[in-house]
């Protein structure tokens, strides 16, 4: 590689929307002015959004220019970070199920209103942010544009949650877990039909080797019998898994477009007004037997604590994720969780480790190597929807668009000062 990359700065965070609420949480927003200066500021307003966009285009055709070969990717930050923060996420998703699988084993099965504490808490964490960089006017102009949008995304995600674990009732685990590949699949199809995301051969023949490596992990399993198992309904819980996959592709794939256009902390905001409103009512009337009957004590008060912490980290760091790879490249990192599970299993259940999980998380991993062979030094970051220059994109961690300026400021072909007040997180 001819330059090493450059790591992307701490951004500071969104400042607060104008009187109109026409700058909320774009890409292109700006500081307001005094109002006796409107046509002034209009003026110097526009001049900086051409400076920005001028520096971006200037920013990611030196990044794009840099001489690369097929494994340069593989030598930046950006891919040990994707590889990093997606075993994160799969040993916050094993800890998520191994906390469910306690309160199973005592119980306590309200699927729906365990999770409503992850969305309390992402309302908690995220709400006061958004309030504050947009302001309260500014934050009801968004609920009234796009507050539908959000809503469609928490229903999405909510549901993806309850029927997955509503499978689990019905159908065995082998079963259950060999659907999740649909989720894949129907994250390829979404992104090539509405995202217009156009995949290369060697980036197909990498999410099959993850599959590949999937499929030996569950293998294990079922020569093991620890996988398998008799099941009460397997055709109806069959139906469930296909439909939690069905919704957590789709969401995955909505979250990804909604994070490269506006700061994260909005979208976790209103995932989890949103998620409280959609999840409470499904609890109330889904749960409400298993509520009544469930244990209640000092062990359970502490599995719920602990699986709202591990879905809490999940959420936010998933955007993370979806912004510097793909959905795609966010399920197949996910596929490595079983493989976790399995390591904490021998400790906390009691379960055997197989010799052919070693080589299962080989191929999950050397999949994602592959995934990102012959590709671009930005990855998955660049994404084809935000238009020329990624004009339409929000310039946030892991973005595309935050390193395009982050090296026209390396370069001094912006100044450090007239672009830095524009980056977003």
């Amino acid at each position: 590689m001819a330059d090493r990359p450059v790591p992307a700065a701490v951004e500071p965070v969104l400042p607060k929307a104008d009187a109109d609420g026409a700058n909320y949480g774009t890409a292109d927003a700006l500081p307001s002015k005094n109002d006796e200066n409107k046509d002034g500021d209009t003026r110097a307003s526009i001049s900086a959004i051409s400076s920005e966009e001028a520096a971006v285009a200037a920013g990611l055709q030196q990044l794009e220019a840099r001489n690369v070969h097929w494994y340069s990717y593989l030598l930046t930050l950006d891919f040990w970070a994707v590889i990093a923060v997606g075993q994160i996420l799969s040993l916050c998703i094993t800890g998520s199920n191994t906390f469910t699988t306690e309160l199973a084993i005592v119980g306590t099965n309200i699927p729906a209103f365990q999770t409503l504490f992850n969305y309390a808490l992402l309302t908690l964490i995220y709400l006061p942010i958004s309030l504050y960089n947009h302001g309260v006017k500014g934050w009801l102009k968004i609920v009234v544009r796009d507050g539908w949008k959000y809503f469609i995304l928490s229903f999405l995600d909510v549901e993806g949650n309850y029927f997955t674990v509503l499978a689990y009732k019905y159908t065995n685990i082998l079963s259950a877990q060999l659907l999740n590949f649909w989720a894949i699949v129907c994250v390829v199809v979404l992104s090539f039909l509405f995202l217009r995301v156009r995949y290369r051969i060697v980036q197909i023949l990498g999410i099959l080797l993850c599959c590949g490596g999937m499929g030996v992990l569950l293998a294990s399993d079922h020569i093991n019998g620890t996988n398998g198992g008799p099941a009460v309904d397997k055709v109806k819980g069959d139906l469930f898994g296909l439909l939690g996959a069905t919704f957590y592709g789709i969401s995955n794939v909505f979250e990804e477009w909604f994070v490269s256009k506006r700061p994260v902390y909005e979208v976790l905001s209103f995932l989890g007004i949103f998620g409280i409103c959609i999840n409470g009512v499904q609890a109330s009337i889904f749960d409400r037997h298993s509520f009544q009957g469930a244990t209640w004590n000092g062990k359970v008060a502490g599995w719920l604590v602990g699986y709202t912490l591990c879905l809490t980290l999940f959420y936010s760091l998933a955007p993370l994720i979806l912004r510097m790879g793909s959905a795609a490249v966010f399920d197949v990192n996910l596929l490595t969780a079983n493989f976790w599970g399995v390591i904490i299993g021998t400790r906390v259940f009691g379960y055997s480790v197989h010799w052919m999980y070693p080589i299962a998380f080989v191929l999950i991993i050397c999949g994602m190597v592959v995934y990102f062979l012959a590709g671009s030094i930005l990855g998955d970051s660049k994404k084809p929807w935000l238009g020329d220059n990624q004009k339409d994109g929000v310039a946030g961690i892991g973005t595309a668009k935050l390193k395009a300026l982050n090296e026209a400021r390396k370069r001094g072909l912006v100044a450090r000062e007239q672009s830095q007040g524009q980056d977003r997180v």
